[in-house]
């Protein structure tokens, strides 16, 4: 009797717990048990600008129809037809116009019974113009002439392997005027760029491109942006620039002289001679190898307000330039001269009207020449900048004292016209 109630005990448990079951199909599986369509397989995702593109394969499901791609928190999602083939088939979707930042997506494929797949997840960073604004080209540690072969060598400056840099797209002129446009592929460090037969004096123009990761689908570019080439450009600008200096010797003179064109010399810088018969600012003694331009104040001849000058042949571009000249020098603390840059093609200013000038933009600069040690030799520099195309004056300015023997005296034996 107790073996007959337990049995009938176990089957009444076993007929509650089936109907317990019955009721959760009937609740959560209503129409039969649930059947998904095939997923994308191998789903990637590439970065660009405002942009993304999405790419997977149909490997397993022959009746998938269509694919839908989610974002922006399912708010927004394009939808794209599918045709199957008997094969593995692709799936290749440009989704544009989208905010730049880190995007998220959800993927899911339909059958044609209209059956979803299980969802795919997949995010990307996408970059605009927040990432654009914070490139900058690629720096140029050095761009020099190279005199013996003629062409300018860019030494680039290194740059980072998560940087982004991918090239640099370069135009330049030769020495025939013909344009000429490159692109550089970049390399991390110790990159050069040789530019043949350059046409000297002129800058070149380049920009930087970058892909913001690895395998993005969009390059960016920096604005192009002019470099000039470091390069002596004292022969296309300037003449009579030494070294050996040119000029002619006073009158009955085999030393002293005035400098030949185009240099002009004032009245206040001839400082030999006699009445009407003045010279200056020119030197060539027997003993010396080559011809200076000098001022010499020995035996009560000072040079009172001289001046020096010549103007460039034609306009220098626009640009970065520095003058550089050699000299020696014995100069009285009573005494002054100066290397001088003016604007323009009218020479440069007088002693008296010097501070005003340096102070104005018709000046460019100006440096303070020689020392009262005696024979010193060394180099000066004068660096200016021209915004835009400029004829300017280049030359010096001096009131050197002739107190008796020894006076004072300034030897320059080249000058050079530096365009950096």
């Amino acid at each position: 009797m107790s073996k007959t109630i337990n049995i009938l005990f176990c089957l009444s448990l076993f007929a509650a717990a089936c109907s317990k079951m019955d009721d959760y199909k009937s609740k959560y599986i209503q129409g039969g048990a649930i059947t998904y369509a095939g997923k994308m397989d191998s789903v990637k995702i590439f970065s660009g600008r405002n942009r993304v593109k999405v790419s997977g394969l149909f490997t397993s499901d022959p009746n998938i129809v269509k694919y839908r791609v989610f974002w922006n928190s399912r708010q927004d999602s394009v939808e794209v037809a599918v045709t199957r083939t008997t094969g593995v088939d692709t799936a290749s979707l440009i989704i544009p116009k989208l905010t730049e930042g880190v995007q998220s997506f959800e993927i899911r494929t339909y059958d044609k019974m209209g059956n979803s797949s299980v969802p795919v997840y997949v995010s990307a960073s996408v970059f605009g113009d927040l990432y654009q604004s914070s490139l900058v080209n690629r720096g140029v540690a050095d761009a020099s002439y190279q005199s013996a072969d003629g062409s300018a060598l860019i030494t680039w400056a290194d740059v980072n392997s998560d940087a982004g840099v991918q090239a640099m797209e370069l135009d330049y002129s030769d020495t025939g005027g013909v344009a000429h446009d490159t692109v550089v592929a970049s390399v991390l460090t110790n990159e050069t760029t040789s530019l043949p037969a350059y046409m000297l004096g002129t800058a070149f123009t380049y920009r930087t491109a970058y892909l913001p990761n690895p395998t993005a689908i969009d390059t960016f570019y920096v604005a192009y942006q002019s470099h000039s080439v470091k390069a002596d450009v004292t022969k296309l600008y300037l003449s009579n620039a030494g070294p050996n200096f040119t000029g002619t010797y006073g009158s009955g003179d085999n030393r002293f002289g005035t400098l030949s064109a185009p240099w002009i010399t004032n009245a206040g810088g001839t400082n030999k001679g006699t009445a009407g018969a003045m010279y200056g600012g020119y030197e060539h003694a027997p003993w010396q190898s080559q011809g200076a331009l000098t001022w010499e104040s020995w035996n009560n001849t000072p040079v009172v307000d001289g001046k020096i000058y010549q103007a460039t042949s034609s306009p220098l571009p626009a640009g970065n330039y520095t003058v550089s000249f050699s000299y020696y020098s014995e100069i009285q603390q009573n005494s002054s001269m100066y290397c001088i840059v003016a604007a323009g093609a009218t020479g440069i200013p007088s002693l008296a009207g010097l501070a005003t000038a340096l102070a104005s933009a018709a000046l460019y600069n100006g440096a303070k020449v020689g020392t009262t040690s005696p024979n010193l030799s060394e180099t000066k520099t004068v660096s200016f900048t021209l915004s835009s195309p400029q004829v300017v004056s280049i030359g010096f300015l001096g009131n050197l004292v002739g107190n008796g023997n020894p006076g004072c005296y300034v030897t320059i034996s080249s000058i050079q016209l530096i365009q950096n």
